[in-house]
């Protein structure tokens, strides 16, 4: 099976490549340094499981994950991250993730994770807390009852805007670059906010970050 590889550091791409290809069953056909050249890659060689990284510069693994699960529906996916807390693992799952493994394991859960993945199974890290489990379990209670996340109901513009005052850009900033006005800005945030539930700039990051669309550990909160 084909196997890529996408993480912003060289040194543990080279140890996943070593321990993949240990394994006649896979072999490593391409790996990237961020999101959006994992994104190019992928398109390219189509591989049948992809190792992803979480945060990464540029598109972050759920992001890219959500853009590439409608383009490769047969792509399966495992996060490799160093982030063991409940949300984030939740929500790899939630946007299409089929496996998730702590770095921390992975010289001894790596090919165990790939063999499960491969027989369509799902993998989460035996290292990881009952918590984990019980908000995975909570979430699929959800799915079923009907219940949303909240940023399902924002519009495509509306998480566009959120996205990027996450990342800390002002009113001003984002209208630049989404060519619209700061006023328009503001009114998309006020909307945003109130569907969110939030109440200040901290909150916003937060949820942002567990939802994977940024990296908490870059900003001081």
């Amino acid at each position: 099976m084909k196997i890529m590889i996408v993480d912003d550091h060289p040194l543990f791409r080279e140890g996943l490549k070593t321990i993949v290809n240990r394994d006649k069953k896979y072999t490593v056909v391409a790996e990237a340094g961020n999101g959006k050249e994992g994104i190019q890659l992928a398109k390219k060689h189509r591989p049948d499981i992809m190792l992803v990284d979480i945060s990464m510069p540029g598109k972050n693994g759920i992001q890219m994950i959500r853009e590439l699960k409608n383009l490769l529906p047969e792509t399966f996916f495992i996060i490799i991250s160093m982030h063991s807390e409940a949300d984030y693992i939740v929500e790899a799952f939630r946007v299409g993730a089929t496996g998730y493994l702590i770095k921390e394991s992975a010289a001894t859960q790596l090919i165990k994770g790939l063999d499960a993945v491969a027989a369509g199974e799902l993998f989460l890290d035996g290292a990881l807390s009952q918590e984990v489990v019980f908000k995975l379990l909570q979430s699929k209670s959800d799915e079923t009852s009907g219940k949303k996340d909240p940023y399902t109901t924002l519009t495509a513009r509306e998480q566009e805007v959120m996205r990027m005052l996450a990342e800390g850009l002002t009113a001003k900033d984002v209208a630049k670059k989404l060519y619209i006005s700061p006023k328009t800005v503001e009114n998309h945030r006020t909307n945003l906010m109130k569907k969110l539930g939030l109440n200040s700039t901290v909150e916003l990051i937060r949820y942002a970050a567990r939802l994977g669309l940024i990296d908490l550990d870059t900003w001081a909160i």
